[in-house]
């Protein structure tokens, strides 16, 4: 009886195991309620990310949409200032479709301006198709003369095609200046260093200045992917004036020197620009650079556009 008695205390009482359920029970409430709150968080973040990611489409669509609205609105104006006078005698409609043919040929200029040739080359194959339907009411002779230019310009256009732009030309002569520059730069860091402080000096000044006119014709580079002539000019001629003050006034080249401009200069009378050989000094580095700014790219417009332009009789 005594071992028995001294053995109940230590089993646990029916209370307890209540009160020990209970907590269990309660902590795996907490337990699901936090699980509950982590996955309603993760579906908030998830659902915030989906509307962010769907507004910042929606927003490039309508930027998209309200660009072309914009071109659209200045191809109408662009129209309006240059639509020449035409005859009383021409029909409304025959009017409208001239008026829309010059708008389309505007647009075929815009694409050739942004060297997009292929998409100009489709546009104005669908004109000289739809000149050629029974719907066309502008003047037969009138018709003949645009759908004969209209062929000339997708046969240039087309030979064009398959030839590097001028602007691919122009880019191929800047990288063989920089690579000239490089490579004189490179010659100039070893040079011999049994030199006075004055000249040690002068070097650093000449590394500096190249460096600055490798940079320039960066610029020129990308001016000359964008189209832009302005730029693409004022780059060049900026970099052609740091390179003068490289050259000393009254220098004469050496006789290699002499030779290797000579050979460039024959050279040059088959193209204007240099894309296959390299500058052999700053100074036929500085004739190139004038060679590019005058034959910098411009553009050419089509034959159709300057039959439109003339006032109809």
């Amino acid at each position: 009886m005594s071992i028995n008695s001294e053995s109940l205390p230590k089993e646990p009482s029916a209370v307890q195991q209540r009160r020990q359920a209970n907590m269990l029970l309660v902590r795996l409430q907490w337990f699901v309620i936090l699980l509950l709150v982590a996955a309603l968080l993760w579906l908030y973040i998830s659902q915030q990310r989906f509307q962010h990611n769907v507004n910042d489409r929606l927003q490039s669509n309508e930027q998209i949409t309200s660009r072309l609205n914009e071109m659209d609105d200045r191809l109408f104006s662009m129209s309006q200032q240059i639509l020449p006078k035409t005859s009383t005698t021409v029909s409304s409609q025959a009017q409208n479709q001239l008026d829309l043919l010059r708008i389309q040929i505007q647009a075929a200029d815009r694409l050739l301006i942004d060297n997009n040739d292929s998409a100009a080359i489709e546009l104005l194959q669908g004109l000289h198709w739809q000149l050629s339907q029974s719907s066309n009411e502008i003047a037969p002779a009138l018709t003949i003369v645009i759908k004969q230019s209209l062929m000339k310009d997708i046969e240039r256009l087309q030979a064009r095609s398959s030839q590097p732009s001028p602007w691919q030309l122009q880019n191929l002569a800047i990288q063989n200046i920089q690579d000239f520059l490089h490579s004189h730069e490179r010659v100039t860091n070893v040079a011999p260093q049994t030199k006075t402080t004055d000249n040690s000096t002068g070097l650093t000044r000449r590394q500096l200045m190249i460096h600055e006119v490798i940079m320039t014709l960066n610029l020129a580079s990308q001016a000359s992917n964008m189209r832009e002539q302005d730029q693409f000019i004022s780059y060049l001629a900026q970099a052609r004036k740091q390179l003068q003050s490289l050259v000393p006034p009254n220098s004469e080249p050496k006789n290699s020197d002499k030779q290797a401009s000579e050979s460039t200069k024959k050279a040059a009378n088959k193209t204007d620009v240099q894309t296959k050989s390299s500058p052999a000094n700053i100074s036929e580095v500085i004739d190139w650079l004038d060679r590019l700014i005058a034959n910098a790219p411009k553009p050419t417009p089509l034959l159709t556009t300057q039959i439109l332009d003339q006032p109809t009789r």
